[in-house]
């Protein structure tokens, strides 16, 4: 007699057949032979490793006990003070409004896990991140996508979605968006606020990429926008401007919802790592981290700028690029009948990886779209890699 194969019961969250997108891209990222513009990662070779190794060995050997046990849920004191620091650059914050996590990706989740219940309505930028999609989708969300414009998200299109799906959060990266690339000009940031301060919608304002600009003035956040820092919960992360693996980023968050995301950090993880936490208090308050990010945008300008004449120059005259002023992404929409889905695996085969665009939508996605990033590869190998495309979209 056979035995019976054991099939553990799976939460209706996950459907019939789910699709693991940002799965599927470090499965691509693990070979050796691809040349990849699929992943939003900084180049190690620009890392500021020794200062972050002073760091480490600072913290190890003063306060060795301390940092390897466990800590408080909120975060260590010391980078709950530096990064309330940073964020007084552009809005007054004390630490005592900082929570710390792993990543803004954790900030993300905690955020769905503090404000939604099964069936709300989350509205998003179309295209949107989609391990946001997945985060909040799995929380119980109802995603409903916002048109946008070369700008970013349009006010009247908010405005009508807030009076058709009456939401509970608004999601948006206003800087060096992920995945088009674009930023929201002050005034148009200032039109949102007004729209979600008429309405009290909350405001989720994820900013990874903010600091890494090429051009133009920096454009402070919508939270920083009178009345709207205490709607809104702003995400800060050190994973694009420092380093990734360190996992460390944080919640800018004011009044009792503190609190309710404490409570949820501590059922997810209840702490980040004290030792990376302390290192990079360390790292803030000792080193130069604007030194390094200035550093670090000269070689992204001209990936950046290689990426964008690069794909100009492959793609049909249907097609446009975004060419954006920072961050890490040009978004692509070919304009045609190709779905990008389909033309991946041939891509692939050619030795060379993307993003599909459809998993950037929150519903009908534009299948003729692409993320590409620049931030990895040098200009060299990104003539290489659209060589390879060239001849995918050729086949």
């Amino acid at each position: 007699m056979q035995p019976m194969t054991f099939r553990f019961p799976v939460s209706s969250r996950f459907g019939d057949e789910p699709a693991d997108p940002v799965g599927d891209l470090f499965s691509v990222l693990s070979r050796g032979d691809i040349i990849s513009f699929a992943g939003g990662i900084p180049d190690g070779a620009l890392f500021d490793v020794d200062p972050i190794r002073d760091s480490f060995e600072f913290v190890l050997g003063r306060h060795a006990r301390r940092a390897l046990q466990y800590g408080a849920t909120p975060g260590e004191p010391e980078l709950r003070a530096a990064a309330a620091a940073l964020v007084s650059r552009h809005l007054p914050t004390a630490p005592e409004d900082i929570l710390v996590t792993s990543g803004s990706q954790e900030g993300i989740y905690l955020s769905a896990q503090a404000l939604l219940s099964p069936g709300d309505v989350v509205l998003v930028e179309e295209p949107t991140y989609l391990a946001a999609v997945q985060a909040f989708s799995l929380n119980g969300a109802k995603l409903v996508g916002v048109a946008a414009d070369a700008e970013g998200m349009l006010p009247e299109a908010l405005d009508e979605a807030i009076a058709e799906h009456a939401p509970r959060f608004v999601y948006l990266i206003p800087t060096f968006a992920n995945p088009s690339g674009k930023t929201m000009g002050r005034r148009r940031r200032e039109a949102i606020a007004e729209i979600l301060l008429r309405a009290q919608v909350a405001l989720v304002e994820d900013d990874p990429y903010g600091q890494l600009r090429f051009s133009g003035e920096p454009v402070p956040p919508i939270a920083s926008l009178p009345g709207m820092a205490e709607q809104t919960i702003l995400l800060n992360s050190m994973s694009k401007v420092m380093a990734p693996g360190l996992r460390i980023g944080w919640m800018r968050v004011q009044g009792p919802l503190k609190q309710i995301l404490g409570i949820a950090k501590s059922a997810v993880t209840l702490q980040s790592p004290a030792l990376n936490q302390l290192a990079i208090a360390h790292y803030l308050t000792h080193h130069d981290l604007d030194a390094h990010i200035a550093r670090v945008v000269g070689p992204y300008r001209e990936r950046r700028d290689a990426l964008h004449a690069g794909l100009l120059a492959i793609l049909p005259a249907t097609a446009t690029v975004t060419r954006p002023d920072g961050g890490m992404f040009c978004w692509v929409t070919l304009g045609d009948d190709t779905d990008t889905a389909r033309l991946l695996p041939v891509a692939v085969e050619e030795g060379v990886a993307f993003v599909p665009g459809w998993s950037f939508y929150a519903s009908d996605p534009d299948r003729s779209t692409m993320r590409l990033s620049y931030a990895t590869n040098s200009p060299d190998t990104i003539a290489e890699g659209l060589g390879r495309l060239a001849a995918a979209l050729g086949r």
